[in-house]
C-alpha cells in the first residue's frame, strides 16, 4: 500500500461487487439556465457566487451562511434545532407542530392512542428524533443496544429485465433483499422477532503524512448477527448509513436545477480529475423525474420524499407517498404481515396521513443554518485559502443564490453557503459500499454539505464523520477521501502541521 492509498472495506460474508452506474436519466428536460432571473438579477447572482480570490478578510455576508433565515442564537446543544429566522408568526406555529410530530413516539397496534399507533411491526426507531438526535449527526453503535442513529441498507443486483427496467426508469432506487427488504430492522413490536443486529469489526490502519506524523484510520467490516428469518440472499450488499444532520434542507431544495447542472462534469472535460454526475430521482408525490439532492447517494429529490422514506423504513409508519402499512415487511415475513396496522378509517388511508407528513416535512425544510463563527480570524482565513488551493471547492462548492421560484417565499433569492455541489462522485475503493442506489454506483456518494459541521461536538457530543462514522475526527474524514478526491487528500497529507491545523479550524467555523 502506498502512503495515502486506502484499500476497500469488505462486509464479512457479503459480496461487494462494484456495480456500473445506471443511466443519469434524461437531463434535457431540466432547465440549464436560470429561468427565474431578470438580466439584472443574473448579473447580481454571478457576482455574488463568484469564487473567492482574496483571503485577507471575510467575504460579504459570509457569516450569514443560511441567508436571511440564518440562526444567530446562542451556540449550545440546541444550535441546529432553531427555525429559520425569517419565518412568519404563522409559519413558526407550523414549525412547532411539525417539531412535536418529529419528536413523537409511535406505539404498536392496536392501542388506545389511535393517532399514535402503527409502529413497525419491524423498525429501527420509534421517533424521527431518535435517529436525528438534536437534529444533528448520528453516530456508530456504542454498545449492544445503541444502533438507533445508524443502520444497514440492504440491496442486491437486478436479475430480470423487468428489475433492470425499474431501476433504469427510477421506479425504484434499489432492489431489496427478498426476505429482509431494503433495510435491516433491529427492533420489532412485542411478539415478533427482530430481523437481526449489525456487527462492526474495525482494523486500525496507519497512514504516514509528509511531515512524518502518523494517523491511524479505522477500517470497518460489516456483518449481521442473530438473523431472525433465515440467511440473507448471497448477492445482498450491506451499506451502513449514519443519520445526517437536518441543516438547511429547504434551502437545498430551493437551489435552482441549472446551478446544480452547471457544476456537473461527468466526462471530466476540464481535466481536473473531478467528474461529478447529476443524480436523478422520481418524486413519488408527482411521478416526475427530478434532480436527486438528499440522502447519502442523492436518491431523493425532495424533503418530502426523504421524510416519507424515513417514516416507512425507519419507523414502519405509512404515509400518502409510501402507503405500505406494514413498512419494510416482505412477502416472506408472514408473521409480520399478519399483525394489525395503525390505519384508522376516520383519520385517513395511512398511519401518518396529511397533515402529519406535511407538518414534518415543513419542520425539516425550515431548520435554520447556524451563523458562522470566527469568520475574520486569521487562522480561519488562512485555512479557507488552503481549502481553495487544494481544490476542495471542486466538489464542496461554497455558495449559491436560491431560486426566485422556490416553493416557500422565505427560501427565495437567498445567498447561502452549503459547501456542496450535490453531485455524485467516485470516492474510491476505500469508501465503496458496492451498492447501487438510484443513479449512484457502488463507489459513488453525494457531496455532503459542510455547513454546521463545526458544531457536531457541541450538539451531538462526538466527532464521527462520513456515511458510517468510521472517521473519528475531520482529519480522518479527509484522509479517507479517494477516487476523484485523491489529489485533494494527498495535498492535505502533504501540508505542514500549521497549515493542516488552519484548514481544520476553517472547517470547524462552518
Amino acid at each position: 500500500m502506498s502512503r495515502f492509498i486506502l484499500q476497500g472495506c469488505v462486509a464479512a460474508g457479503v459480496a461487494l461487487a462494484l456495480l456500473a452506474p445506471v443511466s443519469a436519466g434524461d437531463l434535457s428536460a431540466l432547465p440549464h439556465t436560470r429561468d427565474d432571473l431578470s438580466a439584472k438579477d443574473r448579473a447580481r447572482v454571478e457576482r455574488a457566487v463568484r469564487p473567492a480570490t482574496s483571503f485577507a478578510a471575510p467575504e460579504k455576508f459570509e457569516r450569514m451562511q443560511g441567508g436571511a433565515g440564518t440562526s444567530t442564537k446562542l451556540v449550545n446543544r440546541d444550535a441546529l434545532s432553531h427555525f429559520n429566522a425569517n419565518l412568519t408568526f404563522k409559519q413558526e406555529e407550523t414549525f412547532k407542530l411539525g417539531n412535536a410530530l418529529f419528536r413523537k413516539l409511535w406505539v404498536s397496534s392496536p392501542s388506545s392512542t389511535l393517532a399514535s399507533d402503527g409502529l413497525g411491526p419491524l423498525f429501527n426507531a420509534r421517533a424521527c428524533q431518535s435517529c436525528h438526535i438534536k437534529d444533528g449527526r448520528g453516530h456508530p453503535p456504542e454498545g449492544a443496544a445503541d444502533a438507533t442513529s445508524m443502520f444497514l441498507r440492504l440491496a442486491r443486483p437486478a436479475r430480470t429485465d423487468a428489475e433492470r427496467q425499474a431501476l433504469e426508469d427510477y421506479l425504484v432506487a434499489s432492489l431489496p433483499d427478498p426476505v429482509y427488504g431494503g433495510q435491516l430492522q433491529d427492533l420489532a413490536v412485542p411478539g415478533l422477532k427482530a430481523e437481526g443486529r449489525m456487527v462492526i469489526e474495525y482494523q486500525e490502519q496507519p497512514v504516514e503524512l509528509a511531515d512524518g506524523s502518523v494517523v491511524s484510520l479505522r477500517k470497518p467490516g460489516y456483518s449481521v448477527a442473530d438473523l431472525g428469518y433465515g440467511p440473507l440472499d448471497p448477492s445482498t450488499t450491506l451499506s451502513p448509513r449514519m443519520t445526517p444532520p437536518m441543516t438547511g434542507m429547504g434551502l437545498i431544495e430551493a437551489i435552482h436545477p441549472a446551478d446544480i447542472l452547471a457544476n456537473a462534469d461527468p466526462d471530466d472535460k476540464d481535466g481536473d480529475g473531478v467528474s461529478g454526475r447529476v443524480a436523478m430521482a422520481r418524486d413519488p408525490a408527482t411521478g416526475k423525474l427530478a434532480i436527486g439532492r438528499f440522502g447519502w447517494k442523492a436518491q431523493n429529490a425532495t424533503v418530502r420524499q426523504q421524510t416519507s422514506g424515513a417514516f416507512s423504513g425507519d419507523i414502519g409508519i405509512s404515509t400518502p407517498d409510501a402507503p405500505a402499512a406494514h413498512g419494510d415487511c416482505t412477502a416472506s415475513q408472514a408473521e409480520c404481515l399478519a399483525l394489525p396496522t395503525g390505519v384508522q378509517a376516520d383519520l385517513g388511508d395511512t398511519e401518518a396521513p396529511d397533515p402529519v407528513l406535511e407538518l414534518v416535512t415543513f419542520y425539516s425544510q425550515n431548520l435554520a443554518v447556524p451563523a458562522r463563527r470566527l469568520v475574520d480570524d486569521a487562522a480561519v482565513l488562512a485555512g479557507k485559502q488552503t481549502f481553495y488551493d487544494l481544490g476542495c471547492t471542486a466538489c464542496h462548492v461554497p455558495k449559491y443564490v436560491t431560486s426566485r421560484k422556490a416553493a416557500t417565499k422565505e427560501h427565495r433569492f437567498q445567498l447561502i453557503w452549503p459547501y456542496s455541489d450535490f453531485l455524485l462522485h467516485d470516492m474510491g475503493e476505500g469508501l465503496a459500499d458496492g451498492q447501487q442506489v438510484g443513479s449512484a454506483s457502488g463507489q459513488e456518494w453525494r457531496t455532503p454539505p459542510l455547513w454546521g459541521i463545526g458544531l457536531t461536538k457541541i450538539v451531538n457530543g462526538h466527532t464521527f464523520f462520513l456515511h458510517d462514522g468510521r472517521a473519528r475526527n475531520l482529519t480522518e474524514a479527509i484522509l479517507w477521501h479517494g477516487g476523484e478526491a485523491e489529489n485533494a487528500r494527498d495535498g492535505f497529507a502533504g501540508l505542514e502541521k500549521s497549515d493542516r491545523d488552519n484548514l481544520l479550524k476553517f472547517l470547524e467555523s462552518l
